[in-house]
């Protein structure tokens, strides 16, 4: 028996997230990560209240998190004729015991990064660092394949492994060699975010359109106290044919407005002027919507997947983020029943694979953006009033369906035990 740390490859909101759960509960780590720098990259994301609690239970409260964003009220779908499908209140305004926030994905990431440095040492994350590989040892513990930003390349034995190194993880690639390639579905989004007046509530998230062809928009930061102006993401998406594959290069690039603004010339009503919001913004960036298919398994012995790694998405829920930081939280929850061993990542994997694979699929088919293509099937998107279309019920139905399965039902939520007890900590020595 001797001390190893828990390697993390991979130093995202994930990563990080893990980073943080395991110094909590007593367990060494360290992070790899391919970038030289940590810098706040990205656009919007929403915490939905599951993943706002156990930020709260990590000592990150909301003082640290409206720096970066702030409490969504309202969630709501609009019509392609500007007309109500579905709205909702969100956060504690829903009778959640945390809220929702919306947050700048940047700002969210280089927070947890400064405090996995304030708590555990600038040393805990190796920037230019990437784990292309590992090797299973007799003893049960692992060694990780490190790759230098140079070239050259190290090894480090460790308890364990966490797959934290998102959607083309080199870790999943070893695991599931035989895995499909990225999955496009024909959607492509364009992210952008503009200083706008917010609408609605003030922290309303609106999808507008079809489900082939809409909008996203939320604020991420509180109106400046002298303009009225928040920082209001934006996400512009159309689905075309994917029947050639993607084509661009890359998959995350930044483009012109122009290149894509045409697609929204006559999204013009009362209470929101589509083609102004994107002429102002400072920039966009383009990617296809993409996802991986489920694997039947996130565990390799002493080696487990976490985050995109494990579980890449569609946007379409809100909850990618959000569930990196769940599974963060349910594998120390893992290590302080069953130590730092291959059978609290059998726990882990037991808990998450199963129910995370479903939402991964419910995602694909449009997740909670499914009523819009209940309304395009039933009316072709224009309507005077929802009700005729579709029941109060059947919508209140249909997103309650997807809460369930994404786990931020709220009476569940509200009633269930803290992930990990205050306090608690893995009391066995490490087992490699």
């Amino acid at each position: 028996m001797h001390d190893s740390p828990v390697i993390i490859a991979g130093g995202g909101i994930g990563g990080l997230a893990t980073a943080l759960t395991l110094h909590q509960i007593g367990v060494p780590c360290v992070v790899f990560e391919a970038v030289r720098e940590m810098k706040p990259l990205g656009v919007g994301i929403n915490l939905q209240p599951n993943a706002v609690r156990e930020l709260y239970d990590l000592g990150i409260g909301a003082d640290e998190l409206n720096r970066i964003g702030l409490p969504a009220k309202e969630w709501a779908l609009v019509g392609l004729n500007g007309n109500d499908i579905y709205s909702e209140p969100r956060g504690l305004l829903a009778g959640y015991n945390w809220p929702q926030y919306a947050v700048h994905r940047g700002g969210l990431h280089v927070m947890l990064y400064q405090k996995v440095a304030e708590r555990i040492g600038r040393d805990a994350v190796k920037l230019g660092s990437r784990v292309t590989g590992y090797r299973k040892n007799s003893d049960g513990s692992v060694t990780a394949i490190v790759e230098r930003a140079d070239g050259s390349t190290f090894e480090q034995r460790g308890a364990l492994l966490i797959g934290a190194d998102g959607i083309h993880s080199a870790v999943r690639a070893q695991m599931h060699p035989n895995q499909p390639p990225i999955h496009w579905g024909g959607a492509i989004m364009w992210r952008g975010t503009t200083w706008a007046k917010p609408i609605r509530t003030g922290a309303s998230f609106v999808g507008l359109g079809t489900h082939r062809h809409r909008m996203v928009f939320y604020p991420i930061s509180h109106p400046d106290p002298n303009t009225g102006l928040s920082m209001i993401n934006w996400i512009a998406e159309v689905t075309m044919d994917n029947t050639e594959g993607w084509k661009q290069s890359g998959w995350f690039r930044q483009v012109a407005i122009a290149d894509f603004a045409h697609h929204f010339d006559n999204w013009v009503w009362d209470w929101l002027d589509v083609p102004a919001l994107l002429r102002q913004a400072d920039g966009a960036f383009e990617n296809p919507m993409i996802d991986r298919d489920p694997v039947p398994t996130w565990q390799d012995g002493p080696v487990a997947l976490m985050g995109d790694a494990a579980h890449a998405m569609y946007p379409t829920g809100s909850n990618g983020a959000s569930q990196a930081i769940v599974d963060a939280r349910v594998l120390g929850a893992a290590m302080i029943e069953h130590g730092v061993t291959p059978a609290a990542l059998a726990a882990y994997d037991q808990k998450l694979c199963g129910p995370i694979s479903q939402v991964i699929l419910r995602n694909r088919g449009a997740g909670p953006f499914g009523l819009l293509n209940m309304v395009d099937e039933r009316c072709g998107g224009t309507f005077d009033n929802i009700d005729d279309v579709i029941a109060p019920k059947e919508r209140a139905d249909f997103m309650a369906g997807y809460k369930a399965a994404a786990g931020f039902a709220i009476e569940s939520l509200n009633k269930a035990p803290r992930t990990i007890a205050s306090g608690a900590r893995v009391r066995a020595p490490l087992a490699v």
